[in-house]
């Protein structure tokens, strides 16, 4: 599913991320280690973001499972799926400013450890809220890899041929991991319960970590940027407060006086960091890369595509389960076409920008994901997978080709000399898509599913308050009420969580078709204009 971000990544990061140090022979670092070792090298950081990719989507057919024996809230249960992308995308930028100031190798190692931590104690969560800072804790040790390990290659692979296959490999890692995370997390929850898809990371970071200290090479920048920490909780704070507002704004089917005032303060604080960030000499963004409308629409195109793909992968896990009664094994299974498709439509991206190029290849694969997400809308039917098949594949495929374009039309638009700044918005874009796609539609199904839930006779004041709650306390309930109320009791939840499901859908659609038209006025060819002043 990050298939786009890592084709754009190849040739970009790596520039960006050696730019900054002024040259080549700038770089502080080890002779390039021998053939046999940098190999292992790569190896090591290809297999921790594996885990990366895996970890953004392992979680989501363990949500049911999950839900019945913490009993989160719906608000507390988008922040535990949500707060992984989130904090990694928040911290991708900060990360990499300190692995140029205190070494790529300890930044790394350190990200090693901290994933490595985070796993157990998340594997081991009694309570909602400690599930919740383990998952922050993954996403800050996912930004401490994720930032430094293309650098990484660039000092171990000094060879152009050997640095291009190499580069190719690692950017697949991710892209397997997001791909096999939901086949893998219902294997394991299936058999293990849900805390086992956490604990699978530990005995491969512990290998990582013991491998990686004796073969990763040291790098930094002798020249660091500053790294204001002002900049850093403005951003953090200020997106938390957005989304939390969000999140409970669904909850509560309604924003009270202090749900609006977090949200407001939390826009305020973004308002501080964007202005903050066009003040000062190094800032961690540089927001005047968006003053090129090309560069803006591709952000648009990046973040709104993979987020209703993140957002829908988690949501068909949950719908096929609740819904559908799939068990965890088989609606990873239902999910794989999906993905498979999705890895087609990056493979075959150039071929459709060679065809019809980047600007109208963007604005069809983007409807042909709004109809499919409205297909599911409209068709969808967890009782019939085969008429489910064609709108995932067409939703797979079209998001694929966005992922890879979006991306490719993100960096061309920046001027080589601000390659570097242009990939950390590229690689921050993936991951803030995935948090943000997950809250908002995530706000919208909590909202429709407390409000269209229908009437149960017999059901007392606080029964209904429970099953208005979430799904998951409507499946608590049951236990302890009568065959014939509990029968009816599910069907009402079913039926709520179905039209929700339809809602987030529809949604989706909305907002792809609206990006696509976005795509086909905004994005360009730098050429147009001299075309136009010509005639």
């Amino acid at each position: 599913m990050a298939d786009g971000k890592a084709s754009a990544q190849v040739g970009t990061v790596e520039e960006g991320g050696m730019e900054r140090e002024s040259g080549h022979s700038a770089c502080l670092a080890r002779p390039a280690p021998e053939a046999r070792r940098r190999w292992l090298v790569l190896l090591v950081v290809s297999g921790s973001l594996l885990l990366c990719g895996i970890d953004l989507t392992v979680l989501h057919v363990a949500v049911p499972s999950l839900s019945r024996e913490l009993e989160p809230g719906p608000a507390q249960l988008l922040w535990i799926v949500d707060v992984y992308s989130l904090t990694l995308a928040a911290l991708l930028v900060t990360c990499g400013t300190l692995g140029d100031r205190i070494g790529r190798r300890r930044m790394v190692l350190s990200g090693f450890l901290t994933f490595g931590l985070a796993s157990a104690a998340a594997a081991f969560a009694t309570s909602t809220g400690q599930l919740i800072a383990a998952r922050a804790a993954l996403g800050a040790g996912a930004a401490m890899i994720m930032a430094s390990t293309v650098a990484i290659i660039r000092v171990a692979f000094p060879d152009d041929r050997e640095r291009a296959l190499a580069l190719g490999i690692w950017t697949s890692a991710h892209s397997i991991g997001a791909t096999i995370g939901p086949l893998l997390g219902g294997l394991v929850t299936q058999k293990w319960g849900w805390g086992a898809v956490f604990l699978i990371n530990v005995p491969v970071i512990v290998v990582l970590l013991a491998v990686g200290a004796r073969v990763i090479p040291e790098s930094r920048n002798p020249v660091p940027r500053r790294w204001d920490v002002a900049s850093v909780v403005l951003s953090v704070t200020g997106l938390a407060g957005v989304v939390y507002a969000l999140q409970q704004a669904g909850e509560n089917a309604g924003a009270d006086g202090v749900i609006l005032a977090i949200g407001v303060g939390g826009g305020v604080l973004l308002h501080l960091f964007v202005r903050r960030q066009k003040r000062i000499a190094e800032p961690l963004l540089d927001f005047a890369l968006f003053r090129e409308r090309s560069f803006s629409t591709a952000t648009l195109c990046v973040i709104g595509c993979f987020g209703s793909y993140v957002a829908l992968l988690f949501f068909l896990t949950q719908w096929l389960q609740q819904v559908g009664a799939y068990p965890p094994l088989r609606a990873g299974l239902a999910l794989m076409p999906l993905a498979g498709a999705n890895a087609l439509g990056a493979v075959t991206a150039p071929w459709a920008a060679n065809r019809w190029g980047n600007r109208w290849a963007l604005t069809g694969a983007l409807s042909m994901f709004a109809l499919a997400c409205a297909a599911l809308a409209l068709v969808g039917d967890t009782a019939h997978y085969g008429a489910l098949l064609p709108p995932l594949l067409a939703a797979g495929y079209g998001a694929g080709i966005v992922m890879t374009l979006g991306a490719d039309s993100l960096m061309s638009a920046a001027h080589p000399e601000r390659s570097g700044e242009a990939a950390a918005i590229q690689e921050t874009s993936f991951e803030l898509g995935a948090g943000l796609g997950v809250a908002l539609l995530g706000t919208v199904l909590t909202a429709v599913y407390r409000t269209d839930l229908p009437a149960v006779p017999g059901l007392a004041a606080d029964q209904r308050a429970a099953v208005q709650t979430s799904f998951a306390s409507a499946e608590d309930l049951m236990a302890h009420l009568p065959p014939h109320t509990a029968g009816a009791v599910r069907h009402a939840a079913q039926q709520a969580y179905d039209r929700g499901f339809t809602a987030v859908s529809m949604c989706a659609a909305a907002g792809l078709a609206l990006t696509a038209v976005l795509a086909a006025t905004l994005l360009r060819p730098r050429t147009a204009a001299p075309r136009a002043a010509d005639d």
